[in-house]
């Protein structure tokens, strides 16, 4: 069965709950996408409040101090927002990533070959959580002469360091805190030898009712995990379809499809939701010829119509302000833009 371009965007909006929006509470939400990411403090919350029917940002604040729910660095090496049972998986999954950062990356690579130095780092955040500055210095002096920058990084690549409130809080602020994810969370640690093979069919088919049909490409664009073709291949159950390319694509039985036909209404989401960054080809969710608007250097959070990346905002005292617009909006969509507008504005006053 071939799958269009259409069918493809629209079955992603539909299983990201942006289609409709739905009345699960935000752990859940969270743990259907597999995580929230949060490199920015706000773009979690736009994204839950783009998808859910009711969203109380202090409430979501709630369980990051509570930690039923955390941010660490997982997926890409990059800082997601998870459940405490979700993050003990994903972190041990993506392990593999968290290495290859440690011995690619020129900032890294000081504090890359140094014997013992997970055992130095569980002494050094032996009597509880430490402000990252205490963790560099505390490194420093296990290994002297070795950039405190570096050994942080390593750090946080090696172990499980969960960012701890009031740092990313809603309307919060505070620099940053780390505590290892198992006594933050009461959480068992996941053995990272058993990660990877043992958690790729449940992530996978986690991935795919969240972001699927997709191909193994875009299973690592996703994660940064490598070489997961085999993996996926061995994962019993899957059905598969074909893009309009002739690219294989890999499914969860019974996971829903969209025809193609659905409205798809305006959105106001962060600069970083996954749902920009989880497909090997952006093109599935941004327009041909606007990827460039978008991205690191970008000049705002992005404004989603028809499917598709159509506009950036920025929030301004507590109101939206377009930064700009790629095309024009229908008399529909500029209404539904003003809908959303208020929706968004009420979530920044309150």
């Amino acid at each position: 069965m071939i799958l269009t371009e259409r069918q493809l965007n629209r079955t992603l909006l539909l299983r990201q709950h942006l289609l409709s929006r739905t009345t699960l509470t935000a752990p859940e939400m969270i743990e259907h996408l597999v995580g929230l990411q949060a490199q920015e403090s706000l773009s979690p919350f736009l994204a839950l409040a783009a998808r859910l029917d009711s969203f109380d940002p202090y409430a979501l604040s709630a369980q990051l101090e509570s930690s039923a729910v955390v941010r660490l660095s997982s997926l890409r090496s990059t800082i997601h927002m998870h459940t405490a049972a979700d993050a003990a998986l994903i972190r041990a999954w993506t392990q593999p990533v968290h290495d290859f950062y440690t011995q690619r990356v020129d900032v890294v690579r000081p504090a890359a070959q140094l014997e013992g130095f997970v055992e130095a780092a569980e002494d050094v955040l032996a009597l509880g959580a430490l402000p990252n500055a205490a963790l560099e210095a505390g490194l420093v002096e296990h290994f002297p002469g070795v950039p405190a920058k570096a050994l942080g990084l390593r750090a946080r690549n090696e172990l499980p360091l969960v960012q701890l409130p009031p740092r990313g809080l809603w309307k919060g602020s505070g620099g940053l805190v780390y505590d290892l994810l198992p006594r933050w969370t009461g959480v068992s640690p996941v053995a990272v030898d058993d990660a990877v093979p043992t958690l790729a069919p449940e992530i996978v088919r986690r991935y795919l009712l969240a972001f699927g049909p997709a191909t193994a490409a875009d299973i690592t664009t996703w994660s940064s995990l490598t070489r997961l073709a085999p993996v996926i291949k061995r994962i019993e159950g899957l059905v598969t379809y074909r893009d309009e390319a002739g690219k294989t694509l890999y499914d969860v039985p019974d996971a829903p499809l969209a025809d193609g036909e659905e409205h798809a209404p305006v959105r106001l989401l962060g600069k970083f939701d996954n749902v920009w960054l989880s497909h090997a080809n952006r093109e599935r969710i941004t327009a041909k010829g606007t990827r460039k608007e978008w991205g690191i250097g970008g000049g705002g959070l992005v404004i989603l119509a028809g499917g598709h990346l159509v506009g950036l905002w920025k929030p301004v005292d507590g109101k939206v302000e377009v930064v700009k617009m790629l095309r024009d909006l229908t008399p529909d969509e500029r209404e539904e833009l003003a809908e959303e507008t208020d929706r968004v504005e009420s979530l920044l006053a309150s």
